[in-house]
């Protein structure tokens, strides 16, 4: 028996487990995204200046917007709530009442981004009908200022407030300037000028007291003292105070029937302060305790008359209510 070759077993061909021709794809393309390219140095350049220039853009629109909101939104920001009409009533009127030797007019508000100012028209009181040259009587121009917070910085005119009328409501309670040495002024001047007088008495008058005093003597307390407070500024009141953008009704009738209602302008002013407004009011020289005081006593130590005859005053001089009377400025009737 013929021995038979048999043919060799072929073995099947292996083949790849699924799955395994896509790892490998990945893997390759994978090592191809983390090859490192050559540098170059223009498109470097070229990326670093894109770069600058994106970042200086959106810095500039952002400081254009803030700045556009700023400005756009400042006015209703600072005029928000009551804070004009507040700006009007607490700090204008505290303006006016340590100046009671000058007229103050305030304008219209105007706002920044931090602040709120009222300008301010400042004119020192003169007898009517006066007129003079030279800087210290003339007009001023001033703001009235206040921070976004709503503090007083520096308010107008500070301490320098020397006018004749000033110095005469300083020596009210000094004994300065006595009855008979002002009882020889009057007997010099003229009696048909007109005078701007301080008018003190000896033993402070009730609003009834001083209502009657007016009128007997038809003198006009256009401004009254409620303070005995000697060499300093005392506090003050005149028509039209506190009463700035409001609604409350314009008083009509003679000058001298204002007294009563003066004094109950001046404290229902007073009742609207909030504790708050002490710190501005003191840098205007004023504090709430010194107004709430005032306010409640409501007693006249004093009175300026801005018209007045000097034949009248020679006849006021000798009430003996009257302890004296300053006479602050004169001028003649020229009409």
């Amino acid at each position: 028996m013929s021995d038979q070759i048999e043919p060799a077993r072929q073995e099947p061909a292996r083949q790849a487990p699924p799955g395994a021709a896509s790892e490998t794809a990945a893997t390759e393309t994978a090592e191809a995204e983390f090859d490192i390219p050559d540098f170059d140095a223009r498109k470097t350049r070229r990326a670093v200046r894109r770069g600058i220039l994106r970042t200086s853009f959106t810095v500039l629109a952002t400081l254009m917007v803030i700045s556009l909101v700023a400005t756009i939104g400042s006015p209703w920001v600072q005029r928000r709530g009551d804070r004009v009409q507040r700006m009007y009533q607490v700090l204008g009127t505290a303006l006016q009442m340590a100046n009671p030797g000058y007229n103050i007019e305030l304008g219209m508000p105007s706002a920044s981004p931090l602040s709120l100012s009222l300008e301010a028209s400042i004119r020192p009181l003169r007898a009517v009908g006066g007129f003079s040259t030279g800087r210290d009587f003339g007009d001023q121009k001033d703001e009235l200022t206040q921070d976004f917070f709503g503090h007083v910085q520096r308010p107008p005119l500070g301490f320098a407030t020397e006018t004749p009328l000033t110095y005469g409501l300083y020596n009210v309670g000094t004994g300065n300037q006595p009855k008979e040495r002002m009882r020889e002024v009057l007997a010099r001047l003229p009696e048909t000028m007109d005078a701007l007088a301080v008018v003190e008495f000896t033993t402070p008058l009730t609003p009834a007291q001083l209502l009657a005093f007016g009128k007997q003597y038809q003198s006009c307390p256009d401004l009254v003292v409620y303070e005995h407070r000697p060499r300093f500024t005392p506090i003050t009141w005149s028509p039209g105070l506190g009463l700035m953008n409001t609604t409350a009704p314009p008083f009509r009738g003679e000058c001298v029937d204002y007294v009563p209602r003066g004094l109950a302008d001046f404290r229902t002013w007073v009742g609207s302060l909030r504790d708050h407004d002490d710190a501005n009011l003191r840098q205007f020289g004023l504090s709430l305790a010194r107004l709430r005081t005032s306010a409640a006593e409501g007693k006249a130590y004093a009175y300026v008359d801005e018209l007045s005859s000097i034949d009248r005053l020679r006849k006021i001089i000798e009430d003996p209510r009257v302890r004296t009377i300053r006479v602050a400025d004169v001028s003649y009737p020229l009409e």
